[in-house]
């Protein structure tokens, strides 16, 4: 595949799998485009799924500034992304952090949306959740072998998705930290917690205002039934606002599903029939 490089320089990591209408999927804070997986392999044969890693984690390159690492400049890079493409309009599939893109797009690019699924995010984020993640990212794991690693988060998420398999938990840990023989390491780079933090003492901007700036663009929400970021109180008043907006709550999950449990799918083949 050709490389794409952003206005400022970065190359960004992507792929594109299968053929259909396409569905661009825009990762977590720390995440990157194999966070879509489980997505990609459903949905093989029904859409064409795009993923790309942001600036600054997993193969894509880290920022030479670190206050580029914002949610306005990754809208830029999704629109950059899709005209390096040609593709006129995607149904993003905003997950955690992406779903912020997308509310962004809505704002600045709102022609290029087909349609939105945000999944396991919403305008208001719960307190106990936001204090989680400010609390590790950019800080090094502490666990040092992929054992210890694995114990660790079924520590923490265990009971936020008490399904999952051990190899599940061991696909996760390789998915989301770099581990080696000799070490566990980011997979992201630790500046994006410092502009994290930087960014955490100006003022929030107004997400309500940007969620209604998707109004007449199909849209769908997922909630995982245990997570800890978007509250059951938001998912209604986002639905009040949007009473048009598909919904469904993903049972066994926390932040956030995997988007290949039967309530995801169903959710995103009704979204890409109105795209």
């Amino acid at each position: 595949m050709k490389k794409f490089t952003t206005h400022d320089g970065l190359t960004l990591d992507y792929k594109i799998e299968g053929e259909g209408k396409p569905l661009l999927c825009l990762p977590g804070l720390t995440r990157d485009l194999y966070d879509f997986d489980e997505l990609s392999g459903a949905m093989q044969g029904e859409a064409q799924v795009i993923r790309l890693t942001m600036r600054g984690r997993g193969r894509s390159t880290w920022a030479f500034d670190h206050t580029s690492y914002n949610i306005v400049q990754e809208a830029r890079d999704a629109v950059e992304f899709m005209d390096f493409l040609g593709l006129e309009k995607a149904t993003i599939v905003g997950t955690s952090r992406g779903g912020f893109n997308a509310m962004i797009l809505a704002a600045t690019a709102p022609e290029r949306l087909a349609g939105v699924l945000l999944n396991d995010i919403g305008p208001e984020l719960a307190t106990s959740g936001i204090d989680k993640i400010m609390a590790y990212v950019g800080k090094p794991p502490v666990a040092q072998s992929l054992a210890a690693l694995v114990a660790g988060m079924k520590a923490d998420m265990g009971a936020d998705f008490p399904d999952l398999t051990d190899a599940k938990w061991e696909e996760l840990a390789r998915r989301w930290f770099k581990v080696t023989d000799t070490e566990v390491a980011l997979s992201y780079d630790p500046m994006i917690g410092k502009a994290m933090h930087e960014q955490a003492k100006g003022e929030a901007p107004d997400l309500w205002g940007l969620f209604d700036l998707m109004a007449g663009v199909p849209l769908a929400l997922l909630r995982g039934a245990n997570s800890d970021l978007l509250s059951r109180e938001t998912a209604a008043k986002m639905q009040e606002r949007r009473s048009d907006m598909l919904f469904a709550e993903v049972p066994n999950r926390g932040h956030i599903p995997f988007l290949d449990e039967p309530e995801s799918l169903e959710t995103i083949r009704k979204l890409l029939a109105l795209a």
